[in-house]
């Protein structure tokens, strides 16, 4: 499996330390969830957060706000689903697709600065003080990192900018990582926005959702799932983008599936060999793609690869992207999987 360089290195930052039908809030884009500048007047001001133990305070909602890469879309489709793809200066942000329609041809609209990324494949500290934000997010710790070439939080604040680090992302371990990080993000971005409003309605959706689905495959067996990022290698090993923990452990659960390789590693990604692959029986696979145009094409040369699967025999897999990873959609990646995995019984 191979991974072009920015992308490798984006996940390796990291690292080192991604619903039911198009019907309701989740599945809205940044056109029907705009929210209005008179909306936005009457929230209450100031905001205070607690960030990575820093408090962060906000008098207004931000107007300048950049998006960091860290191999995430979830502060960047947090903020479209929240009506807030205007107030983005620079997004960095990108998976090449969605399971919302039309939130990947939102995303690409998006300006980006003009930013020439540094060696980190994000935006470097001269840059990024030139871009005279007030609100930068990034997905981990790492991108305040200065021995990474990025600005502090520090500079940043003494710059006029307030900062964010994502759910689980303050010491760099998204291991830990479940649904209910996706929806304290959406949370904080409501407060920090004055759109709590619209954020529980996306939050109560996403909810019911879940509990529809967990519901209708309570009590079944579990199979075991394959979680990998198609094309990409973050190890020494022939597999070094399998799952282990995680959001996306989370995500099975609800849909009725358990993680074959949860007890790989204990960290959120398995290094493995094509011989402890083929020594586990998988069940269905899910593929996530990260900027592939074709991750189905993956899956299937996977499955023939291992025909000794049952989801070789059963041809059971399905290709997802941004859902699976932090962010408003988790929904419909449990909704896609159960489907797959249950089927008789949605």
């Amino acid at each position: 499996m191979s991974l072009n360089r920015s992308a490798v290195a984006a996940l390796a930052a990291a690292l080192c330390l991604v619903t039911a039908g198009c019907s309701g809030p989740s599945a809205d884009d940044d056109a029907s969830a705009r929210t209005t500048d008179a909306a936005t007047a009457g929230a209450s001001y100031p905001v205070t957060l607690d960030n990575c133990g820093q408090k962060q305070t906000f008098d207004k909602a931000p107007s300048r706000v950049v998006v960091m890469n860290g191999a995430s879309v979830a502060e960047v489709s947090t903020l479209l689903a929240l009506g807030q793809g205007d107030k983005i200066v620079a997004n960095q942000q990108s998976y090449g697709g969605s399971e919302v329609p039309g939130r990947a041809e939102a995303i690409r609209r998006l300006p980006d600065g003009d930013v020439r990324q540094n060696d980190a494949f994000d935006v470097p500290r001269e840059t990024m003080i030139g871009l005279r934000p007030d609100l930068v997010l990034s997905t981990t710790a790492y991108g305040f990192e200065e021995k990474n070439g990025f600005a502090t939080r520090a500079q940043l604040e003494d710059a006029g900018a307030r900062t964010y680090v994502s759910p689980q992302g303050c010491h760099q371990d998204t291991s830990k990582m479940t649904i209910d990080d996706s929806y304290r993000l959406l949370r904080d971005m409501g407060k920090v926005f004055g759109v709590s409003d619209r954020a529980e309605e996306l939050i109560a959706a996403s909810e019911k959702r879940i509990a529809t689905v967990s519901g209708k495959v309570k009590g079944r067996k579990r199979p075991k799932v394959m979680v990998l990022f198609s094309n990409m290698s973050m190890g020494g090993n022939d597999f070094g983008s399998v799952v282990a923990k995680g959001i996306y452990n989370d995500i099975l659960v609800e849909a009725g599936g358990a993680n074959a390789f949860e007890n790989a590693s204990a960290t959120s990604f398995a290094d493995l060999s094509k011989e402890e692959v083929a020594a586990t029986d998988v069940d269905a696979l899910v593929v996530i793609g990260y900027n592939d145009p074709d991750p189905a094409a993956f899956a299937e040369n996977l499955l023939k690869e291992f025909p000794q699967w049952p989801a070789a025999r059963n041809n059971a897999y399905v290709t997802l992207s941004d859902s699976m990873y932090l962010g408003p959609s988790n929904d419909l990646a449990v909704e896609k999987i159960a489907e797959m995995l249950h089927p008789d019984a949605l």
